[in-house]
């Protein structure tokens, strides 16, 4: 099995950003509230105040960027020290080979480095295998839901999941 690094992206490797947010906009449209043609216009200011905002995660193989994932805030009524894990996204062709798993874990250690105690993440209640993933690292359900919000039509609803971070555990 390849060797997978996770790493986060610096604000001068905004065209590595972009790069890979188009290519998941791409071949996955469902799954994200933007669209391609939308966000392919945008201009490098975009991108690099996009950077600032969140930590942008990147998955490495064998020499290719084949995996992505954001850590940000969340609204002020979840408190300070909430986080979020969004967009994530794997390159087909190395699904089911740890990727996400490992974007998740750095997502995880990243959240608890910054001192959060709860990372959220919104999950499409109608993808039985993204539920069960989050699930299989302890992210549970909360009260919150919200319709999905696709191009071009209305999409199932999501459910905000929530990890608790273990503070303070030997993450090793």
């Amino acid at each position: 099995m390849s060797e997978i690094t996770v790493r986060a992206l610096t604000e001068d490797e905004w065209e590595t950003y972009r790069t890979l947010r188009l290519e998941a906009l791409r071949e996955s449209p469902d799954a994200f509230v933007a669209d391609y043609d939308t966000e392919a216009a945008e201009p490098e200011d975009f991108w690099r105040a996009r950077m600032a905002r969140s930590v942008r995660l990147v998955a490495e193989a064998e020499g290719a960027q084949v995996g992505v994932v954001s850590i940000g805030s969340v609204s002020e009524d979840k408190g300070e020290t909430a986080g979020q894990l969004f967009g994530l996204w794997v390159n087909p062709q190395w699904r089911g080979r740890s990727i996400a798993a490992n974007l998740v874990r750095q997502g995880a250690r990243i959240a608890e480095d910054k001192g959060l105690s709860q990372l959220y993440y919104w999950v499409g209640s109608d993808n039985g295998r993204a539920v069960a993933f989050a699930s299989s690292f302890g992210f549970r359900p909360t009260d919150d839901r919200r319709p999905m919000r696709v191009s071009g039509g209305d999409g199932a609803p999501e459910e905000e999941i929530a990890l608790v971070l273990a503070l303070g555990e030997d993450r090793g």
